[in-house]
């Protein structure tokens, strides 16, 4: 295919690091605000999109808040659910990782945890019967909660492991709140054989990366774009294979970097670390997974070998079982050889 662009918003795609409650449009959280009688910052939709327009952290987390405030029910959950897998279709986006953080709507509103995972699971399996997209749930412990809220939801995903549950995660603010606040919970896990994927090296430096990988065992780094600061950190990455989850736009809207033609990716790839492309919070960053790829395709100079090179990085990279993960692979393949590559 001679146009790379289109090429880029055709190719089949996985997506490793990405917020379900962070995914929600301003047309949703307006329907669900009616829904529930909440008042918003806006009541209409060029309004709502105004305020979500990205101004700093701080605007970032209450944009957070407020649409966790505004699930209420198990509907809500499978609402945002199923919406999500449809963007995530009409990118060509086969299989997502998802991280879900049904602490938040139990602390705001008293959503039962086990209601919420139902209603996720339902979305999950219609994603795959009606639009041919999977998704799998990384539940993740908010760090700025106190580390009994941690050890709680280490119990929930032992409970739930499985049928779409595959990880327990770590997110929310880096800084004041390292992996090892909650070293029980990942004992845990480590106890009953269960993938962690911490958040980590994005607002904070190498130390959170190491804390990661030591108190966690973390599978993966959702960021880890500071760890250059540490030539230590990247010998080891590069020789572990540890994959850094990439968010670019994020970074940039959070400040991590200043511009994208500041940005580190390319020097990641250089050392030979291995990295996967992804749009962490769409809607708040005006970015999807899709124009993450042309983003970055434009900026870094990418031809379609290191495109699909990526592409399939992030299959290769996703806790699926080796035989569903070699099956999804071939799917990649099939597509790929359709297109051109």
């Amino acid at each position: 295919m001679r146009d790379l662009a289109e090429f880029i918003r055709r190719m089949p795609k996985a997506e490793l690091h990405v917020h379900l409650e962070g995914s929600v449009r301003p047309e949703t959280l307006l329907k669900l605000a009616k829904r529930h009688t909440i008042s918003l910052p806006a009541d209409d939709i060029a309004g709502l999109r105004a305020w979500y327009t990205f101004r700093d952290f701080s605007h970032f987390v209450d944009i957070y808040m407020t649409i966790s405030s505004c699930l209420r029910s198990p509907e809500d959950i499978e609402l945002i659910a199923r919406e999500f897998l449809i963007g995530q279709a009409e990118q060509n986006i086969l299989y997502t990782e998802v991280t879900f953080t049904p602490y938040n709507q139990l602390f705001n509103c008293g959503l039962d945890f086990h209601s919420q995972v139902d209603a996720v699971r339902r979305a999950r399996e219609w994603g795959m019967k009606e639009l041919g997209t999977r998704c799998d749930f990384i539940i993740d412990i908010p760090r700025e909660h106190p580390a009994e809220a941690g050890d709680r939801i280490a119990e929930w995903v032992i409970d739930s492991y499985g049928g779409g549950i595959i990880a327990l995660g770590l997110g929310g603010p880096e800084k004041g709140n390292p992996p090892s606040k909650f070293r029980k919970a990942f004992e845990k896990m480590r106890e009953a054989g269960i993938p962690c994927i911490l958040h980590a090296g994005e607002t904070d430096g190498p130390r959170s990366v190491w804390e990661a990988i030591e108190v966690a065992g973390t599978r993966r780094i959702g960021h880890g774009v500071r760890s250059l600061e540490d030539p230590a950190l990247v010998e080891h990455l590069k020789s572990s294979q540890l994959a850094l989850e990439v968010c670019p736009t994020s970074n940039i809207c959070l400040g991590v970097f200043p511009s994208l033609q500041e940005h580190v990716l390319p020097k990641l790839i250089e050392k030979g670390l291995k990295v996967t492309i992804n749009s962490d919070d769409p809607p708040m960053f005006n970015t999807t997974l899709t124009g993450e790829y042309l983003t970055c395709q434009r900026e870094f100079g990418w031809g379609q070998e290191t495109i699909v090179q990526l592409a399939l990085g992030a299959v290769d990279e996703s806790l699926l079982p080796p035989a569903e993960r070699a099956e999804l692979r071939q799917r990649f393949i099939g597509q790929l050889d359709i297109l051109g590559t």
